[in-house]
């Protein structure tokens, strides 16, 4: 099915007129009108709730890999090895998140979406809860790392099921001129998640003593993950669950189709979606979890001071994502993307010499990357996904995330630690430029077949 001529609003100004749109969006607009309107407002906060939790969870575990870890579950190895082994165990949830997605989506043609994301977050809270309470391999040898390995993997399944439609529903109710505003709030979450998870262990670290945070502190921002996703959970279900949503839903088309039918009709879609936004997700990790493992490695500065500077380059990200809406709903999402891929690949130029000059280098390369990340990250989301038919939206969005996210940052920061240990910073700075290249690439090919 040749979708990349099919009006789909995610895009301001890089696709066809409205008009174009045929009857279907008409039928949409007169089907809104038979139940209260709902303000893209307040699809927003379900958006940025659901995001930011999911975000905390996901931070507390990629700093405890670095800090954590590599001590207390592979203290047979030396620092670097189980620094590397741990980043292995972190990548498992990337490659179980499309397998989540699947395997949920199954779950919500047949009882429902309540229920999909009612197991979801369940799954996700129980993993992160078994974490915290996991025995170290002083007490339980392989047995503690194989466990760790799973709950890992069962947040990777949880993280896919999660997944709700608010951020495509939210694409199609906004004005015109506002898309890339509202696209870019879904994205707070991240930096918002990044700040508490760093603070937190930030607190932690400074506060306790070497012994009495890995034995027992380092479990506290687990457990109030947690918490959050208690609270995000009856949140997010009270928004999805009301008939105001679920009929604006299914008005959408908003609903999971086979993943056999999605693969073999969209795949060239699939293909261009994960990597037209790697530049921003191959940078999201080389600026959060990387420096973090190179710094705990390679430098006699206080990780506490660290972190604050990685929340305060967090913060300039917030800024960022901020920035990128009215940017982009002035020149395009898709444009705004491409020039953020040259950007960063220009500064993926300076890697070594800022990580290698010290305090101050260090933090230039912390504050700069985050700032790029922001204004990159912020339309990231959902940057081609209009080239879907509505039938495929729901799951191609998904889909499309999953493996942008398995392809640019699952990886991330094992390759990067890896390279960067055995031949040297130049390194990240070639992954970093290739994830640059493959975006150009992928948004030059979607225009292309735009055009045609």
């Amino acid at each position: 099915m040749a979708s990349t001529h099919i009006h789909h609003p995610d895009l301001p100004g890089n696709f066809p007129s409205d008009t174009q749109s045929g009857g279907s969006h008409h039928a949409n607009q007169n089907a809104t009108s038979n139940h209260p309107a709902i303000a893209p407002g307040d699809i927003a906060i379900g958006v940025i709730i659901g995001r930011a939790s999911e975000y905390f969870d996901f931070f507390v575990y990629a700093i405890a890999s670095v800090l954590v870890f590599p001590t207390v579950f592979f203290p047979f190895k030396q620092h670097l090895e189980g620094t590397l082994y741990a980043f292995v165990i972190f990548a498992f949830a990337f490659v179980a998140r499309p397998f989540g997605t699947v395997l949920f989506m199954t779950i919500q043609r047949k009882l429902g979406r309540e229920v999909k994301l009612t197991l979801a977050l369940f799954l996700l809270g129980f993993c992160t809860a078994g974490i915290a309470f996991l025995p170290t391999y002083d007490h339980l040898g392989f047995t503690a790392i194989l466990l760790l390995s799973l709950l890992r993997i069962g947040q990777g399944l949880a993280l896919g099921g999660s997944w709700d439609g608010l951020p495509s529903l939210l694409a199609m109710n906004v004005p015109k001129n506002k898309r890339g505003w509202y696209a870019m709030l879904g994205q707070l979450g991240a930096p918002v998640g990044f700040a508490i998870a760093g603070l937190l262990f930030a607190y932690l670290i400074a506060n306790l003593s070497s012994t009495e945070f890995l034995d027992w502190g380092w479990r506290y921002p687990f457990y109030v993950a947690f918490a959050i996703n208690v609270v995000a959970l009856f949140a997010r279900l009270r928004l999805v669950a009301s008939e105001e949503y679920a009929a604006l839903l299914a008005e959408r088309e908003l609903e999971p189709t086979s993943v056999v039918e999605i693969t073999s009709t969209q795949s060239r879609n699939l293909i261009i979606g994960a990597l037209a936004a790697l530049a921003s997700y191959a940078l999201f990790h080389l600026v959060s979890v990387f420096p973090l493992s190179w710094i705990s490695l390679y430098s006699p500065r206080s990780i506490s001071d660290f972190l604050m500077v990685q929340v305060f380059g967090a913060a300039l990200m917030m800024i960022g994502i901020v920035l990128s809406g009215p940017i982009a709903d002035r020149f395009g999402r898709r444009t705004t993307l491409g020039a953020l891929a040259v950007l960063i690949a220009v500064f993926s130029g300076f890697v070594p010499t800022l990580m290698s000059s010290g305090n101050t280098g260090e933090d230039v390369f912390i504050l700069v990357g985050f700032a790029l990340l922001g204004l990159s990250y912020g339309q990231a989301a959902g940057a081609v996904t209009a080239n879907f038919p509505t039938k495929y939206r729901y799951t191609g969005a998904a889909l499309t995330s999953d493996l942008a996210w398995l392809v640019g940052a699952g990886f991330a920061p094992l390759v990067a630690l890896g390279l960067s240990a055995h031949f040297g910073l130049a390194y990240v700075s070639i992954y970093l430029l290739s994830g640059a290249v493959s975006s150009l690439a992928a948004l030059s090919v979607n225009r292309a077949l735009d055009n045609r």
